[in-house]
Order: C-alpha cells, then sequence, then structure tokens
C-alpha cells in the first residue's frame, strides 16, 4: 500500500496532467472544432461533432468515465444519451451522466463487457485522453415526466441516465431508489447516489426482492428502470406504466417473411432467428449499417409495401409510415417490398 502522501501526489500529478491537456487543446488554432455533417438515407438526422477526450477514469469496476470537450455544445435533458462513434467506426450509445447545463463537455460512463460485440472493450482498451470522437445527439428516448412522486429501479451502468434525474428532482419531491449489482465494487457513482438521500435508496448486492420494493408503489407515481433487460422485464411484469430505458433491440421472434428487393429483383426470406439487415447484406454487402441496435439510423430503408413491426428507437411516427431501420425492424405479415 503507498502511503497517503504519495497517493496525493500521484493524484495532483494527474490532475496537473489533465489541466495542462485542457490548455493545449484550447490553445490549439483548431479549437473550438467544427461540427461535422451527419448524412443519414440522404438526410441529416442529428448534429454530429467531433469532441475531445479530456478525461478517462475508472468509477468503478469495469466502468470508465469519459468526459469529452467541446464548445457551445447542444443542451440534454435527464435521461438523454450520445451516439459515439469509435475509432473502428463502431457505433454504441452511452447515457449522459454529468451537468445538463454545463455546455462545454459531455460526460458518458461504460461498462466492459467481455463477451460483447466489441464496443465496450473498444471504449476500454482504445479509447485515450486526447484522442477526437465524434458524437451524436444528445437525443432523449428516457424523459423526465412531471410527477407527484418517483420510484427507480436500476441494475448497475443503468445508473447513468438516473444520476442526472435524481439531481434534478424538485426540493422536497417524494421519491426512492433500488440500486442492485453484482458488488459495491461493481457498481458505478454509489456513493453520490447515497449522499443524494441514504435513506431513501437500497443498495442490493445480488437479486433484489421486486415484490418487496413494488409492492406499494403510488398510483400518481412515475416508475423508470434502467438495467439488463431481466430486470426490465421483471419491474414491467409488476409495473406495466414503467418507463424504460433500453440500448439493445427486442428479441427478433415473430416468425420468418420475405423481403423483395424491387430494384435489385430479387426475394429474400428472414428466419425467425436473424434480422432484414443479415438477409440483405448475404445479397448487398455493400449495404450501410453500424449499431444494429436501431438507434443511429444508418440502415434506414424506404418501404413500399407491407406493413412493419417497428423495433427501433430513432424514427417518428412519420417516418415510421414509410420507412423501417432494417437492422432490427421486422414484417407484421408475411412479406415486405422495399426500395433497394
Amino acid at each position: 500500500m503507498p502511503k497517503p502522501r504519495t497517493v496525493m501526489v500521484v493524484a495532483g500529478a494527474a490532475l496537473l496532467a489533465r489541466r495542462a491537456l485542457r490548455r493545449r487543446i484550447r490553445s490549439s488554432p483548431l479549437w473550438p472544432l467544427p461540427a461535422l455533417e451527419e448524412p443519414v438515407s440522404g438526410r441529416p438526422r442529428s448534429r454530429a461533432l467531433r469532441l475531445l477526450v479530456t478525461s478517462r477514469e475508472p468509477v468503478a469496476e469495469g466502468v470508465v468515465r469519459l468526459r469529452l470537450e467541446g464548445h457551445d455544445l447542444p443542451r440534454w435533458e435527464p435521461g438523454a444519451h450520445l451516439d459515439l462513434v469509435l475509432p473502428s467506426g463502431l457505433v454504441r450509445q452511452y447515457s449522459l451522466c454529468g451537468d445538463p447545463a454545463d455546455t462545454s463537455s459531455y460526460t458518458v460512463a461504460a461498462r466492459l463487457v467481455p463477451d460483447g460485440r466489441g464496443g465496450s472493450r473498444e471504449v476500454h482498451e482504445q479509447v485515450r485522453e486526447g484522442m477526437e470522437l465524434e458524437v451524436r445527439g444528445p437525443r432523449n428516448r428516457f424523459p423526465l415526466v412531471e410527477a407527484a412522486s418517483y420510484v427507480f429501479v436500476v441494475g448497475g451502468i443503468g445508473i447513468t441516465p438516473v444520476l442526472p434525474m435524481l439531481r434534478a428532482l424538485p426540493q422536497g419531491v417524494a421519491w426512492r431508489l433500488l440500486y442492485c449489482g453484482r458488488d459495491r465494487a461493481s457498481m458505478p457513482f454509489l456513493e453520490e447516489i447515497e449522499k443524494l438521500g441514504a435513506d431513501r435508496v437500497l443498495v442490493v448486492e445480488g437479486l433484489p426482492d421486486l415484490d418487496a420494493f413494488l409492492a406499494d408503489v403510488p398510483e400518481h407515481a412515475a416508475v423508470y428502470c434502467c438495467g439488463p433487460e431481466g430486470l426490465m422485464g421483471a419491474v414491467a411484469e409488476r409495473v406495466p406504466r414503467v418507463h424504460l430505458e433500453r440500448f439493445s433491440p427486442r428479441a427478433s421472434g415473430g416468425g420468418a417473411f420475405e423481403v423483395e428487393l424491387r430494384r435489385s429483383g430479387r426475394t429474400l426470406t428472414v428466419p425467425e432467428d436473424s434480422t432484414v439487415l443479415a438477409a440483405v447484406r448475404a445479397e448487398l454487402p455493400d449495404t450501410a449499417y453500424s449499431c444494429e441496435q436501431g438507434f443511429c439510423g444508418t440502415c434506414q430503408q424506404r418501404v413500399l409495401e407491407g406493413e412493419v413491426d417497428h423495433r427501433d428507437e430513432l424514427l417518428t411516427d412519420a417516418e415510421r409510415g414509410d420507412s423501417m431501420l432494417i437492422c432490427v425492424s421486422r414484417a407484421r405479415g408475411d412479406r415486405l417490398v422495399l426500395d433497394m
């Protein structure tokens, strides 16, 4: 164990290094970095920015927090998330967990998923201070609604969108939080959460007793849940009106169906356990895609015929009238016709 003085010297050196990095960045003739155009299916989807990683630090076992700095950044509200375009080109979504009033930086946190699809590993192994990243957004599909009281259930990294909500709640409003995780060491922002209201926070290591925690939820309460799919499903079974935040598509299911690619003159079969995107790329390998989770909009295609089972988290109701994201959405019937 290092002596306390050694720890203070190391921490002080790290702080000075970060300050020096910020001074170097802001003295560059390229600062502030320009916004990027972001075409999606031939039209802009949302503002894209190039930001600099000025801080990268662990906040729990397997969780790192990134601070991305820019200039006059778009404002956001609790529950919003960003799309991060990683060095490899992968696009991943991370909830904003900093201060919404800060227009000079965005803060996100990412948990390492060793057996995931590679995005979290790239964040942990390749993203470093001084690196420039493209971000898109912010977007908010998980807004904090006005209510007489609030009940929050979160698991692990699911605390990130909820943390700004807790900070933003009006003084005196009733709220309570169930925060569960594998163990305390793996639960980010735990110390701050407990300081926000130790008497309102129930921390559980392992599986929580949802029946007990949700037994007396008031009718007027807004209930929020973010975490593993199993946790969100279990809460939704008990409280149908719950607000959920998902960063993965719903399970495929729904049976096989045919997709006609009108301009290509091809007809494909999409199996129950696959996606339209996978079937299309087997025939048209240059088809654009990125997140594969229904968030970024890269794979948006025009629908000429058929009814779509929309499973994305991006398109507006108007856009869903004649288009779909083929990475997650499916046919409601047995056939779709796409303008491809």
